[in-house]
């Protein structure tokens, strides 16, 4: 392959096929018809001898040769973009799409206030919210697939950057009614009645004291801290009893609204949850820890001034969560 005879803008368009897998989307992507895509993708192909992308029923496919690419072309073209500044960031004017990675519960508590207040100052933005919880998340951050990652990460390599947003306790859900819902919670409660637990990994996917390790990024598995409860209930010689593990909180009022469970959960989320009145919410009997949870990007990102923005945005919406705890 000839560098003199390449046209940059081919890997614009290259990129826009990877991340979209569909010539239509990439196309209304940059601006350019169909025709003009898969054109460019043929001058491509020729340059470097290779498909690059196999039409398939689930879309345009990489090749191997392709995703080997991949991640060098969107840093090139990402710091091509950062040293001539041609692409000047206004949040009332952008048209600009964010990728946040977040499980339910982090989209409801941050994602929704932080939505409520684009509408205000940046109309034209959106916001794709991928689940947390994919086996590929440190792969799709690496790619520049992900813009944003919102969790609680125990491990963060030195490839991508992190920052704190904010901090929570435990809280423990039932319905009303229940047995215990009258006086104080012991822990002989929490010994007696069977749980409701969150998890968004098991063993099954490798997750080791309740974090799940991928390409060095470290994301909790467990939504409480089990290790707390099991300590506590040995002074009882008693094991909590798990009836039901969900991976999703939405489950969690309908599991409990007729049965005697109880469910540990982020206090954030507990909040949420309670908020229709048929669930009450009582601290734990024991001295349950306290989770950061944190949002994470590829140091790449670092100096776009959108990347930067969207950052300061998801910490207010953060900032304004915990407040709201107290």
């Amino acid at each position: 392959m000839s560098f003199g005879r390449m046209d940059l803008n081919l890997l614009k368009v290259f990129d826009a096929i990877y991340e979209e897998r569909n010539l239509v989307v990439a196309g209304k992507r940059l601006n350019l018809t169909q025709s003009a895509v898969s054109h460019a993708l043929g001058r491509l192909r020729e340059l470097v001898g290779d498909e690059l992308f196999m039409r398939t029923g689930k879309g345009m496919v990489p090749t191997g040769r392709a995703a080997a690419m991949a991640p060098a072309l969107r840093d090139a073209l990402r710091q091509i973009q950062a040293t001539l500044g041609v692409e000047p960031f206004s949040a009332q004017e952008s048209k600009r799409r964010f990728v946040i990675a977040a499980n339910d519960h982090l989209t409801a508590v941050i994602i929704a206030p932080l939505s409520r207040e684009l509408q205000q100052v940046a109309p034209g933005v959106d916001l794709v919210i991928r689940p947390s919880t994919r086996l590929d998340l440190a792969e799709q951050i690496d790619l520049g697939r992900i813009d944003l990652a919102i969790g609680i990460f125990a491990q963060v390599p030195s490839r991508l950057n992190s920052r704190t947003l904010m901090s929570q306790g435990e809280t423990i859900l039932m319905r009303k009614g229940h047995p215990a819902s009258r006086r104080k919670l012991t822990l002989r409660d929490m010994a007696k009645f069977p749980l409701v637990t969150l998890s968004v990994g098991g063993q099954e996917e490798g997750a080791v004291g309740g974090f799940i390790l991928e390409r060095g990024l470290a994301r909790q598995s467990e939504m409480f801290d089990r290790h707390a409860l099991q300590e506590a209930l040995r002074e009882l010689n008693e094991l909590p009893r798990t009836r039901v593990t969900v991976p999703h909180s939405l489950a969690i009022p309908e599991l409990l609204r007729e049965t005697d469970m109880l469910s540990i959960v982020p206090a954030s989320l507990a909040v949420a949850l309670a908020k229709h009145g048929d669930l009450l919410r009582r601290p734990p009997p024991y001295p349950a820890g306290t989770s950061s949870i944190r949002a994470v990007w590829h140091r790449r990102e670092e100096h776009d001034v959108g990347h930067s923005w969207l950052r300061e945005m998801v910490a207010d919406a953060a900032r304004l969560t915990e407040e709201a705890l107290g």
